[in-house]
């Protein structure tokens, strides 16, 4: 069974950077698509940035400038570096893989992470 799982979250002050990591597990090749959820509110999971098997990413509004994302697709690992993080960024991280595309809806990913939390504070 393919499993994903993240690490990397933790606090941090504003202003400060945190690196996310994403392996997707038990799965023999690479994926259409990886990439990176949080939960809104009112939309529930909103996309944050993807990346797909030909490295173009695409980033939500409120991160450009401000996040990378990256991926070792022979490890099928996925990266988010975080920089200048505000308080608003604080939330759950959800990691996602796709065989085919990118989503803009978290819940008709193929494989879905469990999250790992990140809090901007002072």
């Amino acid at each position: 069974a393919v499993q994903v799982v993240e690490s990397g979250g933790g606090s941090v002050q504003p202003g400060g950077s945190l690196r996310l990591s994403c392996v997707a597990s038990g799965y023999s090749g690479s994926f259409g698509c990886m990439g990176w959820f949080r939960q809104h509110p009112a939309k529930g999971r909103e996309l944050v940035a993807t990346i797909d098997d030909t490295d173009r990413p695409i980033y939500a509004d409120s991160v450009k400038g401000r996040f990378t994302i990256s991926l070792d697709n022979g490890n099928n690992t996925l990266y988010l570096q975080m920089n200048s993080l505000q308080s608003e960024d604080t939330n759950v991280y959800y990691c996602a893989a796709d065989r085919s595309y990118c989503a803009s809806n978290f819940w008709s990913w193929d494989f879905r992470g469990q999250g790992t939390q990140v809090t901007v504070s002072s």
